[in-house]
């Protein structure tokens, strides 16, 4: 392992002379770096409050901006941020092999500090002499001048190789344990890999070997596509791209545009009108293949029991109000409710909000013809967007959402009417959020429900598995990790 090199000639300020004494080096006041502040303090409030970055960063920017920081910087505390967070895991194990004492010694905003160095040095391409001195500087305005020393010390470290050379000295080897080799070179908690390993052979068998993890884990670390939504009957995806003309239509849902790279739908009237709105392109399938299942008898009421925020109630409305059908969104919480009222503004069809508990229905039983349950998860299937949500978790928050998930669904079930459809969503992977609630579901219901192959209604979509549930993938769809499972009741 390499030392710190010295920075300072030995011979500045002194006169040569024997015994002469070296001039004292004036106080300098440290330079404060607008980019590197904010995504600081976006990584504090993640670690210290739990928040999730994409709903903190922006309001940092904004604050920002307002004292006159530009779009250069902006950007690069996006990507200092999420870089940052995306690969903390392999970030910690080159951290820690360049200290004396256990990471969890550290303490944790100089540990932020030494992430952010990091990510700059190796995975970035500022020159190292630039991502040391701005670092160092960083640590000198938020944690003082002694602890920069040491900041300095550790990130000159670092820089001695670059991240491939890195990895070799930290991850253990493949053929001695696969799931912890991928858990560092790919930044995810262990678990986390056997979790995703164990449902990739599931649902793709024939595809399930290290290079299939590795292009799925790879997916996980890279920065996710903004893809827009036309609500139908509201918007198309002509009006979008006429204002987008750099975008691309979606992979697979007809109602999608993939934005380029730093576009901005906020600017785009269809979306200030809410005719339009951000929404994976996954989501949109969910949403389409509800609405897409074959009914026995009327369709003339549906319900989203789960709708917070509101971008799949948004969709499952205009697609209701073109068949003369009316949505009720339902969602306990008040504050998400009123965010799924504001989603669902201006819909040209019937529609109605309320703050209800799925699991204590506020409607009669068996009145409904289509129900979505997109339920509480872990989030593993969502990673690209919430980078932090990997730390965060544990496996015991897993089996925590079980007894809700199959509430819900069994609720959804008894409020879909004989012939109805259901729709059980998730955006996790994890077996034990998906087909594992759905089986103990039916074997309970003792044949009041049935499955429906949801393969057809997802049209060109390869790689579905056998079905009848679909998972989609990262790293095969370019999507969240959605799960939809869909059930007809027939008694």
């Amino acid at each position: 392992m390499s030392t710190p090199r010295n920075t300072h000639g030995s011979s500045a300020g002194a006169s040569g002379a024997p015994g002469s004494k070296r001039a004292p080096r004036p106080h300098r006041r440290p330079k404060k770096d607008p980019a590197r502040i904010v995504a600081f303090r976006a990584l504090r409030a993640v670690d210290e409050r739990d928040a999730y970055a994409n709903l903190i960063l922006p309001s940092l920017l904004r604050e920002a901006e307002q004292q006159g920081m530009d779009r250069r910087d902006a950007a690069l505390a996006t990507e200092l941020v999420y870089g940052t967070l995306r690969l903390q895991g392999t970030y910690d194990a080159i951290i820690a092999a360049c200290i004396d004492r256990p990471l969890g010694k550290v303490d944790p905003p100089v540990l932020d500090v030494l992430s952010l160095g990091a990510h700059q040095l190796l995975t970035t391409r500022i020159p190292s002499h630039a991502a040391v001195s701005a670092t160092v500087e960083l640590a000198r305005v938020v944690l003082g001048d002694g602890k920069a020393k040491f900041v300095n010390a550790v990130l000159r470290r670092i820089s001695a190789h670059d991240l491939e050379t890195w990895i070799g000295l930290v991850a253990p080897p493949y053929d001695k344990d696969a799931e912890d080799h991928l858990a560092v070179v790919h930044s995810h908690p262990r678990w986390v890999v056997a979790a995703l390993w164990d449902s990739l052979g599931r649902w793709q068998p024939d595809d399930a070997g290290r290079a299939a993890m590795e292009r799925l884990l790879r997916a996980d670390n890279e920065r996710p596509e903004v893809t827009l939504v036309a609500r139908p009957g509201r918007a198309t995806v002509g009006e979008l791209a006429d204002a987008l003309p750099e975008a691309a239509p979606g992979r697979w849902s007809p109602f999608a545009l993939r934005l380029a790279e730093g576009g901005d739908p906020g600017g785009i009237t269809a979306v200030q009108e809410n005719r339009a709105g951000v929404q994976d392109e996954g989501s949109q399938l969910v949403a389409l293949a509800l609405a897409a299942a074959p009914l026995d008898g009327p369709d003339r009421l549906w319900l989203d029991g789960c709708a917070g925020p509101g971008g799949k109630a948004a969709l499952l409305a205009a697609l209701a109000a073109e068949r003369g059908a009316a949505l009720v969104a339902s969602e306990k919480q008040p504050h998400r409710a009123r965010l799924v009222a504001r989603a669902l503004a201006g819909n040209p069809g019937p529609y109605t909000v309320i703050a209800a508990d799925g699991t204590r229905p506020a409607w009669q039983a068996g009145c409904f013809d289509r129900v979505l349950v997109d339920v509480p998860c872990s989030g593993l299937g969502a990673l690209r967007r919430r980078p932090e949500a990997r730390w965060r978790r544990r496996p015991q928050d897993v089996a925590g959402f079980a007894p809700l998930q199959r509430d819900l669904l069994r609720s959804a079930i008894d409020a879909t009417r004989v012939g109805g459809v259901v729709g059980y969503a998730t955006c996790s992977p994890h077996l034990a959020e998906t087909r594992a609630v759905v089986d103990d579901v039916l074997r309970a219901e003792g044949g009041r429900v049935e499955w429906i192959d949801a393969r057809p209604l997802m049209p060109g979509v390869p790689a579905l598995g056998d079905g009848p549930d679909v998972q989609l993938w990262p790293h095969l769809h370019g999507t969240d990790a959605m799960y939809l499972a869909l059930l007809r009741r027939t008694a």
